[in-house]
């Protein structure tokens, strides 16, 4: 008995709404935009990361390991050093591999020798920096077998005999950074301590320590 007056209720209620600007979406409408929606949802989530993961590689380029820009390079490692007193050149801690004091370094021997600032000149000394992170990398290569296998330079440590008016020390520690920044890349980074000090052993006028992440 109460059947009309709840539909003519229910349509007065309707036309009331929509005169104040509701409009009533058809069902399959609703479930339309609903499917619809839950698939973009799915969309996002599954399909959209991968997407982003692959256009990033793109833009960033290839990945490659420290061994194999090496070898792009078109550089030769020294052979490892050996050493000097009653130590390791290598020592492993977790995933760090600390390599010695390194020296520059060709087939077993003191390439440059002298004191930058009075026998060697800035470059000079970048140079014999560079090779003192060459033969580092070496006695790294020997610990592990192949440089891909590194993943970052963590610390580098550059110790330089120079004058005492000497002030280039961050120049001249360049030389092995720059090294270490075209193998690993400049988002990697590292972080490092130079200084100059009065004496080296066998008159070499650079040290360089590392600390690398395996």
């Amino acid at each position: 008995m109460n059947q009309p007056y709840n539909t003519e209720r229910s349509q007065r209620t309707r036309r009331q709404k929509e005169a104040n600007g509701y409009n009533y979406a058809p069902k399959a409408l609703i479930d339309t935009l609903v499917q619809w929606s839950r698939f973009s949802i799915g969309r996002n989530c599954f399909m959209n990361q991968p997407e982003r993961e692959k256009t990033n590689i793109t833009a960033a380029g290839p990945t490659t390991g420290a061994g194999s820009r090496l070898r792009e390079l078109g550089v030769v490692l020294p052979a490892p050093p050996s050493p000097l007193g009653a130590y390791v050149e290598t020592s492993r801690a977790g995933s760090l591999l600390f390599v010695s004091g390194t020296l520059p370094l060709v087939d077993r021997k003191l390439a440059i020798s002298g004191r930058i600032g009075r026998d060697l000149s800035v470059s000079q000394g970048q140079e014999a920096a560079r090779l003192a992170a060459l033969t580092a990398l070496a006695a790294a290569q020997e610990y592990v077998g192949d440089l891909d296998k590194i993943k970052k330079l963590v610390k580098l440590t550059v110790q330089l005999v120079t004058t005492e008016d000497f002030t280039e020390h961050a120049v001249v520690a360049d030389g092995a950074s720059n090294l270490f920044v075209q193998l690993f890349g400049p988002e990697a980074g590292h972080v490092r301590v130079v200084y100059g000090v009065y004496s080296l052993p066998v008159r070499t006028p650079v040290v360089v320590e590392t600390i690398f992440e395996l």
